[in-house]
């Protein structure tokens, strides 16, 4: 299994971005992909989920903000990210474990894992 992210960058307050997570060689009819983050001195989190039904959950910090989605005839997982603030500022993971979404969770529960996109959010 393999897990590419890419769409990271740095915006300004108030900003959008998309992060994409590209998938290969995933076969579980039931999973979970997950987007999590830490930012430096802070713990990794979790950001939003999505189940093989297409279920959605997402952190508190993030509600009404971010939005994950995915497109199965692409094997790919996205996170569009409005209004983006400081605090939003981490390394995004894209990550996957074949079965129902632990949630919440500090990731410890997922298989697989990208290499991380950078995100900064300036004031």
């Amino acid at each position: 299994v393999q897990l590419v992210e890419s769409g990271g960058g740095s915006v300004q307050s108030g900003g959008s971005l998309r992060l994409s997570c590209a998938a290969s060689g995933f076969t579980y009819s039931s999973y979970c992909m997950a987007w999590f983050r830490q930012a430096p001195a802070k713990e990794r989190e979790g950001v939003a989920t999505i189940d093989s039904n297409g279920r959605t959950t997402y952190a508190d910090s993030v509600k009404g903000r971010f939005t994950i989605s995915q497109d199965n005839a692409k094997n790919t997982l996205y996170l569009q990210m409005n209004s983006l603030k400081p605090e939003d500022t981490a390394m995004y993971y894209c990550a996957a474990r074949g079965d129902y979404c632990v949630w919440p969770s500090r990731g410890d529960s997922y298989n697989y894992w990208g290499q991380g996109t950078q995100v900064t959010v300036s004031s």
